[in-house]
């Protein structure tokens, strides 16, 4: 698949505001604010940029951290985790592969048999019940 690659202009034509601001610039929602937080309906979750297909509600799970919380991407290859030194501190980001848009950051303190922690802005992401996607 070829990567999406876009102006500024067409991402601020494609997002909303709070959109443009976490896939494009890198943002974070506040805590317990994001819609999907609290979501447990069954389905999948898609790149709110580009569609790709990143995570399965079978992998979420509630980290009480405030942000959608995964223990594995739908496949290794939809995300790039790349070192992020941002404000003194020291994390892995989490980019979607297709159209290099900030999803989040993974941490190593999950559980399952990665014990990772893909800590997600509802901004970032579109959800579709399995019954829609099938």
């Amino acid at each position: 698949m070829d990567k999406l690659n876009l102006t500024d202009a067409e991402w601020r034509d494609r997002l909303s505001p709070e959109q443009y601001h976490v896939l494009r610039e890198g943002g974070t929602e506040r805590a317990f604010t994001g819609k999907y937080n609290s979501n447990k309906a069954d389905g999948l979750y898609f790149c709110a940029g580009c569609g790709t297909e990143l995570f399965d509600a079978e992998e979420k799970y509630d980290s009480g951290s405030g942000w959608p919380s995964f223990t594995a991407p739908v496949d290794i290859d939809a995300v790039d985790e790349i070192r992020d030194t941002s404000h003194g501190m020291i994390r892995t980001e989490v980019r979607c592969s297709n159209c290099g848009g900030h999803l989040g950051h993974v941490f190593p303190d999950g559980p399952g048999v990665n014990g990772l922690r893909y800590c997600m802005n509802s901004a970032s992401l579109d959800f579709k019940s399995r019954d829609d996607v099938e």
